[in-house]
């Protein structure tokens, strides 16, 4: 198939550091690249892919650079025989295609916007435009407009250090930014009362310094430490010799991709019951997730009865590319 995928412009393909939608966007193209397929990617000029690249002229995001990356998606697509556009950026960049017969896949790595899909329904050639969710939290907002299918995160499991077992004294971790409805102070709190150690690992975004310096820094000492920001060696390292993956979320997670990434490594998962945690992981089977935080430090005693062989197996088996990649492939032939 002859294939177009677009990412917005703000963070090359793959990522240094943040920047999930960039990996899966990275992962799926490795995976169409090594099946043969014949992919050219719309992105960042920093990106590094296997593919053709289309580079936007800049890496900002304002109304005027929107109209620039739209007329360079359309320009390149429109009447070259591609058999699809699929778009992990904005779908305001697939405004002129919309009324084209060539097939346009939206894929949600976040909350949709239900307006603007309603306005892209309405504008588009019939048959032509579909969406999906990285979860089906994120689908089933959509299901009542416009065509949507879940289809899951993943990662490349090859890249992730497996391991079977972990010292007795294995720190938990918590990877994610550092910002309350990631819930890292709860995580403090949870090893707190489980007297167990803790790496902390993120970036503190803009505007969340105060919170850091309140509710995080106070706790840090030879329990409790944090490591900033992780490039993917330095993750991968830390994930594999865990305990476990702290996921206390104060928000409604579209997906989480840490979670497949620990489980890559065997290392179970325990979160709190929002988003698309009760979706990602296997309650006894991956690891626990509870409504309330005081369940999950009584079921921290329990790490050690989660099989760290079926937590590689199950997530391979959900979450791998390969996987992901063919389920992307069945949704192109859908049209």
């Amino acid at each position: 198939m002859k294939i177009a995928i677009t990412a917005d412009p703000e963070i090359a393909v793959p990522p240094l550091y943040y920047g999930g939608i960039e990996r899966i966007v990275h992962m799926i193209i490795c995976e169409l690249v090594n099946l043969g397929h014949d992919v050219t990617l719309f992105a960042n000029r920093d990106s590094s892919v296997p593919c053709k690249l289309e580079p936007y002229s800049s890496s900002e995001s304002s109304k005027a650079t929107i109209v620039q990356n739209s007329w360079l998606i359309t320009k390149k697509t429109a009447f070259k025989n591609f058999d699809i556009v699929h778009s992990f950026g904005r779908l305001a960049y697939l405004l002129p295609l919309m009324p084209l017969k060539i097939a346009k896949l939206m894929s949600y790595q976040r909350e949709p916007t239900l307006l603007q899909i309603k306005r892209a329904m309405a504008l588009a050639k019939k048959g032509s435009m579909r969406f999906s969710g990285c979860s089906n939290y994120i689908t089933n907002q959509i299901l009542s407009l416009a065509p949507a299918n879940t289809v899951y995160n993943g990662v490349d499991f090859s890249k992730y250090s497996y391991t079977t077992s972990v010292e007795d004294d294995a720190p938990l971790v918590f990877l994610g930014r550092i910002e309350p409805i990631k819930g890292t102070h709860t995580a403090i709190e949870i090893a707190l009362k489980t007297k167990r150690r803790l790496i902390i690992a993120g970036n503190i975004p803009n505007g969340q310094q105060t919170y850091f310096d309140k509710e995080i820094k106070p706790f840090l000492g030879e329990q409790i430490n944090y490591v900033g920001a992780v490039n993917d060696i330095q993750k991968n390292e830390i994930l594999s010799k865990a305990a476990a993956l702290l996921m206390p979320i104060h928000w409604q997670e579209p997906f989480g991709i840490v979670m497949v990434e620990a489980m890559a490594c065997g290392t179970p998962v325990i979160g709190l019951s929002k988003g698309a945690v009760i979706e990602v992981v296997e309650n006894n089977i991956t690891g626990y997730y509870a409504s309330e935080t005081a369940e999950l430090v009584e079921r921290m005693a329990e790490i050690k009865k989660i099989s760290r062989a079926q937590v590689y197996q199950v997530a391979k088996a959900r979450f791998s590319a390969e996987e992901i990649t063919q389920q992307y492939l069945k949704l192109y032939q859908k049209f």
